[in-house]
């Protein structure tokens, strides 16, 4: 079975709902202690075994470019300063994996902007990493789910059970139990109705794709919201070739969501190799002040 070592992240959403935060900087760029959101994500793939990685991008997003670029100017001044260790870290970034951009003209959807992908994928299968979930764990979330495509050839989404109020706000899917984490998907619906629910098993942030998607996106006509839903594609596939659940393991946190970032935040600077203990020694200060 072909090794997963492509990557699609989609970063083009306009993030409404971490308005004011989002109307400069892409919520992408928004801090987790001291990385950018999507330098998580990038990590994660590259962990994962992915080499080449397209980020899609819209207007206003330069910023994720220049994040993964050199930077001589600030190079030049910390090495004259002694910074060493910083620097190696800063050139690290740019040698994560091979970066390429493509924008996103038109905000027409999730599936049309996985469409804006078909060049850079060609005839192989690849990993999409949500550009809104970070997902921390000791093992890379999206390389358990390359671990399930290896091992059955079909399409894989990363799922977690979420409420039945939240599975309205996300896609719901058909499940079949297979064996530890794993289950055989056969039916999903984006936003579901209460009637329309199939499980409490949701897509949350990754999934794995053969090429043939983009011949049922290309099919696809605009779905909830007006716009065409990579869900819905993957309902198609899903239907006619199956699909495979993995009730990935590790800590997702949404960046689209004020919450979801105070969480990130949070519970990551907690385990920081550098602040970790002043911070908790803070935030206990704080409670006992409650």
């Amino acid at each position: 079975m072909t090794k997963i070592k492509k990557a699609v992240i989609p970063a083009a959403g306009l993030g409404t709902r971490v308005l004011p935060a989002s109307k400069a900087m892409p919520k992408e760029m928004l801090p987790i202690v001291d990385k950018p959101a999507i330098q998580y994500i990038v990590e994660e793939a590259v962990k994962s075994g992915i080499e080449d990685i397209l980020i899609i991008t819209s207007r206003g997003k330069t910023t994720v470019e220049d994040h993964f670029d050199r930077s001589p100017e600030l190079e030049s001044r910390l090495l004259a300063s002694g910074k060493t260790e910083v620097y190696e870290q800063l050139v690290n970034i740019s040698k994560l994996a091979n970066i390429s951009y493509i924008r996103q003209k038109e905000t027409k959807g999730l599936g049309h902007a996985i469409l804006c992908a078909k060049t850079f994928v060609g005839n192989d299968p690849f990993a999409v990493l949500y550009g809104d979930d970070v997902i921390i764990g000791d093992k890379p979330a999206c390389g358990q789910l390359c671990e399930a495509y290896q091992k059955y050839g079909l399409g894989v989404v990363g799922i977690k059970e979420v409420s039945l109020e939240a599975i309205q706000k996300y896609s719901s899917m058909k499940t079949e139990h297979l064996q530890d984490n794993m289950f055989r998907i056969s039916d999903m619906v984006e936003k579901p109705k209460p009637e329309e629910v199939f499980s409490l098993y949701s897509i949350l942030g990754r999934c794995v794709l053969p090429p043939e998607i983009f011949a049922i996106l290309e099919d696809t006509k605009p779905g909830a919201g007006g716009e065409i839903q990579l869900t819905d594609a993957m309902k198609k596939l899903a239907q006619v070739r199956g699909m495979i659940g993995v009730d990935f393991v590790g800590k997702r946190y949404d960046m689209g969501n004020k919450l979801g970032i105070l969480q990130a935040i949070v519970e990551v600077g907690l385990n920081h190799e550098e602040i970790g203990e002043d911070f908790r020694t803070y935030l206990k200060s704080i409670v006992n002040s409650l």
